[in-house]
């Protein structure tokens, strides 16, 4: 395919996620550019939901998969064209690559502070509000519960039929996360490009981010899990390998099945955040 290319150009808008896989298309197309000795131009882009912030767990290279291929955190931190000359350099790929900087953003602006027009980037990211929250709420997409596909609210939403949503929120309220509130809602997903409840009433929960210096979604996200795993632990169920590449480790749904408190289950992320920024630091461009 790159036979007779002079430059292979990547011009992707990325949303600042482990699991969304345009990054790792330019990992895999870096590899591709460095077997053929094909120069690679990074044409760098803004991350929408700010470069200042890395939340989550570090994946386990043992749960690499197309979405989340290197060990870098659920919500990175980082551009395309910074994780480009990381994983360039980290994982000895070699290519012959250039970034070309995004003038005038700056590490702690949000999309909707660059005067930017928001464009989908896929149809299920219809808003800066669903980037906000797809870093908790897509490890939803490994269970039996819904994200929202099929509404308008894709990834700002999570439920199911049998879902006691008010309980839920009373739940999730008593844990006082940051940034964030709750609220009971009923959505009908239309078409779902997931299968999940297309037709159906779907009682669920929608999360507002209130303050998004303070918001881990996260967080938010394996609090959500861990409630609905009490309140419902009959109904729940996972698509087990599918979830532990998603959380990059399978101790996150072990730990929960095992009744795991929220302190628990993410009491190493704070050291493994630790390592992730001390060595991608030196690649910022901004």
């Amino acid at each position: 395919m790159l036979e007779g290319i002079d430059v292979l150009v990547f011009d992707i808008q990325d949303i600042g996620t482990r699991y969304y896989t345009y990054v790792w298309t330019m990992a895999l197309a870096l590899e591709a550019a460095a077997e053929n000795d094909v120069r690679m131009v990074v044409l760098d882009r803004p991350n929408p939901i700010g470069g200042d912030r890395v939340q989550g767990n570090v994946l386990d290279p043992a749960f690499a998969s197309f979405v989340g291929l290197h060990a870098v955190p659920m919500r990175h931190g980082m551009t395309v064209g910074e994780l480009a000359l990381m994983l360039n350099e980290t994982q000895r790929i070699g290519a012959e690559l250039e970034v070309i900087r995004a003038e005038g953003w700056r590490r702690d602006q949000w999309y909707d502070q660059t005067g930017l027009a928001w464009i989908a980037p896929s149809p299920n990211m219809p808003s800066l509000e669903s980037a906000a929250h797809y870093p908790g709420t897509c490890l939803f997409e490994g269970t039996n519960l819904s994200v929202g596909r099929g509404t308008d609210a894709a990834f700002q939403q999570i439920g199911a039929p049998w879902l006691d949503h008010e309980a839920l929120v009373e739940a999730l309220e008593g844990y006082e996360l940051e940034g964030v509130s709750f609220e009971p809602v009923v959505f009908t997903p239309v078409r779902p490009g997931d299968g999940k409840y297309g037709g159906d009433t779907v009682r669920g929960v929608r999360f507002t981010v209130t303050d998004k210096d303070r918001y881990d979604p996260t967080i938010t996200a394996v609090a959500a899990l861990v409630e609905i795993q009490r309140l419902h632990g009959e109904r729940l169920s996972w698509r087990s390998s599918h979830f532990d590449r998603l959380a990059g480790t399978s101790a996150l749904r072990a730990g929960i099945l095992a009744g795991a408190s929220l302190e628990e289950l993410t009491a190493d992320w704070s050291e493994q955040l630790r390592e992730f920024e001390g060595l991608s630091r030196r690649f910022r461009l901004y």
